[in-house]
């Protein structure tokens, strides 16, 4: 479990916190919002760990009797709320972790520290049980809302909040990251980071998905293939990745970022600009066979494919439509 050193960017937060801690002006509630992967987990736990050091400073020692509790994950006040639902927090969850136990004074120190991940599954009769404790807070109570999708939280539940939103790293971040510490290979690296969009846990599960390496070899051999595979073949691959449950979204991120690579590549003729380096003998090819008007088309083919997927239209239509703007362009 990390200290606030440990965490790679995010410093905003990080000195939010810490001058909290050092000015002894810590909020009662806090609301953490990201996407699933930025750090959320990472973050409350370095602020929680800092709080609960015998220590007394704005930084964890890491050995104190506290603090190896904490790191052991067996304080008895820092409090994780669970739920037995995968996709819903029950306001018996709220009642049964937070509210009557609240009351209870803290075993050590000066905290008690709730810390519920996935806030966004709280149902609205979970949030109005928690909002009767967040209203009104024993002094020693602390509560870590994490969140990816702070819009699912009541308004009243948002208001008596500090809320904190984290923003992505900068792409040479994740990338050196991926590099030095991960041990990952510059040009894999860089195609990581591209998925990413400034968030470190999804290139670090990229870096060590076989999913991903899975949809990199099917995509790379349908986009290879494309002007010569009949419509059925790439139907049956279509159907073959909606058997096997592949993420959608990410396989239009890939075709997108793919067609961008050449349209680059016909701007600029520089190989380093690719996400693509490995296959940058093939994206010289396609640039200088596609026109700027052929890359307009497919482009704009894939934002209408990702319009309509979110309008619930049926994916496979979606995507022969898709392929079909490509395979004539």
């Amino acid at each position: 479990m990390p200290g606030f050193d440990d965490i790679l960017g995010h410093d905003a937060v990080k000195r939010h916190f810490q001058k909290a801690i050092q000015v002894r002006k810590v909020s009662h509630a806090y609301i953490l919002a990201g996407e699933a992967g930025m750090g959320k987990k990472s973050l409350a736990n370095a602020f929680a760990l800092t709080l609960l050091c015998e220590n007394d400073q704005n930084r964890p020692c890491m050995k104190c009797h506290s603090c190896r509790q904490v790191l052991s994950g067996n304080h008895p006040d820092l409090i994780r709320v669970s739920h037995e639902k995968p996709q819903s927090i029950g306001v018996e969850d709220i009642r049964d972790q937070i509210n009557d136990t609240v009351m209870i004074r803290p075993y050590n120190g000066s905290y008690k520290i709730y810390i519920v991940d996935e806030a966004e599954k709280m149902t609205v009769q979970a949030q109005n049980a928690l909002l009767k404790t967040i209203e009104e807070p024993p002094g020693y109570a602390i509560i870590l809302l994490l969140t990816a999708n702070a819009d699912a939280l009541l308004p009243t539940i948002l208001s008596r909040c500090v809320q904190l939103k984290l923003q992505p790293l900068r792409d040479s971040e994740v990338r050196d990251y991926l590099t030095e510490i991960r041990g990952v290979s510059e040009a894999d690296a860089r195609l990581y980071t591209a998925f990413a969009r400034g968030n470190l846990g999804k290139a670090v599960r990229l870096a060590e998905s076989d999913d991903f390496r899975y949809l990199y070899d099917e995509l790379v051999y349908l986009l290879k293939n494309v002007k010569n595979l009949d419509l059925s073949e790439m139907m049956e691959k279509i159907r073959q990745w909606k058997d096997e449950e592949l993420d959608i979204d990410e396989c239009l991120d890939f075709i997108q970022m793919w067609y961008r690579d050449a349209l680059v590549f016909k701007t600029s003729e520089e190989t380093e600009l690719l996400f693509f380096r490995k296959e940058s003998e093939f994206i010289e090819q396609l640039s200088r066979e596609t026109g700027y008007g052929g890359f307009e088309k497919i482009l704009e083919a894939i934002d209408r494919t990702k319009l309509r997927l979110t309008a619930n239209v049926n994916m496979e239509l979606a995507m022969e439509l898709l392929l079909l703007v490509i395979k004539e362009n």
